[in-house]
C-alpha cells in the first residue's frame, strides 16, 4: 500500500493552479495560469446530497443520492501579488494574474483549477475542475503577524480526476 506524504518543506508536493476559464465544462489551464503559493492547509470537499422520503409499507426511511455538492477550502498566507493581482483595475476580462485572487471572487470570474497531489512523474494525481473563488476574509493579529485568509473555490459541476495536469 502507498500513501500520499506531502511532508512540510517538501517542494511542489501539493500545488493549486488557477486560470480563467472559458466556459463550465473547460478543465484546461493556459499558457500562464497563476500558481497559489503559501498554501496552508487544503481539504477537498465531494458531499452527496441524500433524498429522503418514508412510507407507508416501511419502518424505515428510504434515501437516495442526489447530486454533489463540490469545493476546496483552503487557508493560505497573503501574497500581495497573488492576492490583489498586477492590476488593480483589470475588469472582468483581466488574466487570473491581473486579477488576483481578489479580483477574481470580486469580478465573479469561472475559474479553471487544477490541484496536484503528489510529486512523482508517473504518480502524480491532479484534481481538475471549474468555480469560483469565495470566502476570501484575510486577517491579521498579534499572534499571527501575517496576512492570512481562508479561500474556497465553489466548484460548479463535477471534479475531474486525471494523471496529467
Amino acid at each position: 500500500m502507498a500513501y500520499i506524504n506531502p511532508a512540510p518543506g517538501t517542494a511542489s508536493q501539493i500545488v493549486l493552479k488557477l486560470d480563467v476559464a472559458s466556459s463550465e465544462s473547460d478543465v484546461t489551464l493556459g499558457a500562464s495560469p497563476l500558481t497559489v503559493p503559501a498554501l496552508q492547509d487544503i481539504t477537498v470537499n465531494a458531499a452527496n446530497d441524500v433524498f429522503t422520503w418514508s412510507q407507508l409499507d416501511s419502518t424505515a426511511k428510504k434515501q437516495i443520492a442526489t447530486t454533489s455538492t463540490n469545493s476546496i477550502s483552503m487557508n493560505l498566507v497573503v501574497d500581495p501579488d497573488t492576492f490583489f493581482g498586477s492590476s488593480l483595475t483589470a475588469g472582468q476580462t483581466g488574466t487570473v494574474a491581473e486579477q488576483g485572487l481578489l479580483g477574481l471572487s470580486r469580478n465573479k470570474t469561472l475559474v479553471t483549477f487544477s490541484l496536484k497531489f503528489q510529486e512523482g512523474g508517473a504518480t502524480d494525481k491532479f484534481i481538475k475542475g471549474t468555480g469560483y473563488i469565495t470566502g476570501l476574509a484575510p486577517t491579521v493579529s498579534a499572534d499571527a503577524p501575517v496576512w492570512v485568509t481562508p479561500i474556497t473555490i465553489t466548484v460548479t459541476g463535477e471534479y475531474t480526476a486525471s494523471a496529467t495536469e
